[in-house]
């Protein structure tokens, strides 16, 4: 057993606590949090900073991070997407001793769970490991062709069923984005996962100005993407509405369905999506759309929907390093008015629910093992600043 106490605990499903203690059994499951007077100091593990639950990262490409460094940030998501499609193959051994070692890395910053884009199978030998909870999304793309959807499903349920999850673990088929997944395809991946009720999909959505121009207009930079690559768009029709209604019209509305990047989305844009479905999750991940497009998404209308958002880290292809805190620390940094409390229920408890975790992540609740972490040299108004530290305790 052991019994921890810090300036603050934050058991993120309740409101923070002075003087207490939070109580574990060996393995870290949660067994109380009591009042520090009940415990004889000499029995306590004690510290300066604050306590939190472990972290969820919603959205990474694990397979993709042999590939840092090796694409220019600011170039935007068209020029950065060709770019991966064409620098994307190493030899296995270097892709497999990339992720081996950015996986220790997240476990090292205190996450406790992924939900992570697969295209390949180079992430299983880390995942079948179970050293942390996986939500493993095959994803499929058929460049909107109706014509390739039954191909490409083919191509990806080999994939699928090569990603036998650990204990604890999930998968799902999942739509890569509006402007590369048909009709057809997105029948094909909610049939497939019609027969798991328990599965989240995920979907890249409003990242890029081309993207919303695309659907509302017929226009933009996709054209000339797809015709580079000898990809005809001549069936495609604009809907005269942003990208996002393009996906609500096929994905399916009974499922827990997750947002990634909304940079560009707007207020109208999130409630028509919560009113689509009460099962929707918003991912951000700030210092990727630093990276690759030099903008944030504005968090004020996220706060003001009381949308549930949540934190991804994204690849090392678009990432300086695989870290909740430092997208915390970006949030806080150019956003200041997002409470911590509200960011980190975003890096913790809505991420646990978002990929159907929360029976064991996110919160410090009696039975739950979530993980404890030490926050250190948080900022006066107790936001994450430049010198916050991340510590895994359990």
């Amino acid at each position: 057993m052991r019994k921890i106490t810090a300036r603050r605990i934050y058991p993120v499903a309740s409101e923070p606590l002075e003087n207490a203690v939070l109580v574990t059994d060996d393995h870290g499951k949660i067994l109380a949090i009591e009042p520090l007077e009940q415990h004889d100091p000499a029995g306590l593990e004690r510290y300066e900073g604050v306590l939190v639950p472990g972290f969820v990262n919603t959205h990474c490409h694990l397979e993709l991070s042999h590939m840092k460094g090796l694409v220019d940030t600011g170039t935007g998501l068209i020029p950065f997407i060709t770019d991966v499609v064409t620098k994307r193959n190493f030899p296995a051994e270097a892709i497999a001793e990339a992720i081996a070692r950015a996986e220790q890395e997240m476990l090292d910053g205190g996450i406790v769970a992924l939900g992570d884009i697969s295209n390949t199978t180079d992430t299983l030998s880390v995942k079948e490991q179970g050293r942390m909870r996986y939500h493993t999304f095959v994803e499929l793309f058929d460049f909107l062709q109706d014509t390739n959807a039954e191909p490409t499903f083919v191509k990806g349920k080999a994939v699928y069923d090569r990603h036998q999850p650990a204990a604890g673990s999930a998968k799902t088929y999942v739509p890569h984005a509006p402007y590369t997944v048909s009709p057809a395809l997105f029948g094909e991946i909610n049939a497939a996962n019609a027969t798991d009720s328990a599965g989240t999909v995920s979907i890249h959505n409003q990242e890029t100005p081309p993207e919303n121009e695309m659907f509302l207009h017929g226009t933009g930079a996709f054209f000339e993407f797809y015709r580079r690559f000898g990809i005809s768009l001549e069936h495609f029709r604009a809907i005269g509405q942003p990208s996002i209604h393009y996906a609500l019209r096929h994905l399916d509305p009974a499922r827990r369905t997750l947002f990634v990047h909304n940079t560009l989305s707007t207020p109208d844009d999130i409630r028509a999506a919560q009113a689509w479905s009460p099962h929707t999750f918003w991912a951000t991940c700030p210092n990727a759309n630093l990276y690759i497009e030099n903008r944030l998404p504005n968090y004020r209308h996220f706060l003001d929907t009381g949308a549930r958002v949540t934190i991804g880290t994204d690849s090392l292809t678009s990432n300086w390093q695989l870290s909740i805190l430092e997208e915390m620390k970006t949030i806080a940094r150019y956003q200041r008015y997002v409470p911590f409390g509200a960011m980190l229920r975003w890096a913790t408890l809505n991420g646990a629910e978002a990929l159907g975790f929360d029976d064991t992540l996110g919160s410090f609740e009696v039975g739950k093992t979530p993980g404890v972490l030490l926050l250190e040299g948080l900022g006066e108004n107790g936001l994450p600043e430049a010198g916050t530290t991340v510590r895994r305790l359990v």
